[in-house]
């Protein structure tokens, strides 16, 4: 099974609560954890390497804590995963590091792992931020679809 570390998993969550908030408004580790039900220590440790990544802009001071670096259009899956994973390698063949397979050389199927990888890669790089704030629902035949909330003005009747 493929599956991403839980470190990742919050890194999107606490990603889209930026995406969906005020632009450009600044949060604390506290405050993300509050309001994701995360606990402080893992929302912390999740929010440094997206800083180091370009993904989040550190502010210090009184009125100090994080904000998103780039619009949520701006930032795909694959970033994100990248920050927090690391390169994606489906396989430790096509790591960016040594491979670990002592047939290596003479592999039947390390070209057709860096197809999948690829394919895989370029997946994550057309879903961004944005997309991945958008609030789904299920459609009445069962297919996700995102939601829509419409105000409506409704006026009492006496």
């Amino acid at each position: 099974m493929i599956r991403m570390t839980k470190q990742t998993d919050y890194g999107i969550v606490l990603l889209t609560y930026f995406a969906r908030a005020e632009r450009d408004k600044t949060y604390t580790a506290r405050d993300l954890a509050t309001a994701t039900n995360l606990a402080q220590p893992t929302v912390s440790k999740t929010l440094k390497p997206l800083a180091r990544a370009g993904i989040l802009d550190s502010h210090r001071g009184a009125k100090g804590g994080y904000s998103l670096a780039r619009r949520p259009e701006e930032i795909t899956v694959a970033d994100i995963v990248s920050a927090l994973e690391g390169p994606l390698a489906i396989t430790a063949c096509i790591s960016d590091e040594q491979p670990e397979c002592d047939r290596f050389e003479i592999c039947g199927v390390r070209n057709n792992w860096e197809r999948v990888n690829h394919m895989i890669l370029n997946a994550l790089r057309t879903i961004t931020l944005a997309d991945m704030s958008v609030p789904m629902r299920r459609a009445p035949d069962g297919a996700e679809v995102a939601a829509v909330h419409f105000k409506t003005n409704r006026q009492k009747t006496a």
